[in-house]
């Protein structure tokens, strides 16, 4: 059985995010969220929510939490914001405000 758990529109680089996802895709999710919570990165906090709502999902399904594992950890990338800043003599510099999505699949390794 399945349990996914979605985090669209994050205004943060895809390529940041998955530099944290590296980091716990081997864990489990309960080990993950523990360590989570000790990465000085910005891209932690949103992880750990996604986690932790996959795991209320099994929560509520009757699933234990010892049991599960990672089945994916997907870190999309979003729309762009297209942003500028004022530069020297009237010109105008460019830049894009990316966005992720982060998609993060549980399962218990059980077919119903």
């Amino acid at each position: 059985m399945d349990f996914i758990a979605t985090q669209k529109y994050l205004i943060q680089s895809p390529r940041k995010i998955r530099e944290v996802a590296g980091l716990v895709k081997k864990l489990s999710p309960v080990i993950a969220i523990t360590k989570l919570e000790f990465v000085y990165k910005r891209a932690s906090e949103p992880i750990i929510k996604v986690i932790k709502t996959a795991l209320a999902q099994a929560k509520a399904a009757g699933v234990s939490e010892d049991v599960l594992r990672f089945k994916e950890i997907q870190i999309g990338e979003g729309p762009r914001l297209k942003r500028g800043m004022a530069a020297s003599r009237g010109r105008w510099h460019p830049f894009k405000k990316r966005m992720s999505h982060i998609r993060i699949i549980l399962t218990n390794g059980t077919k119903s």
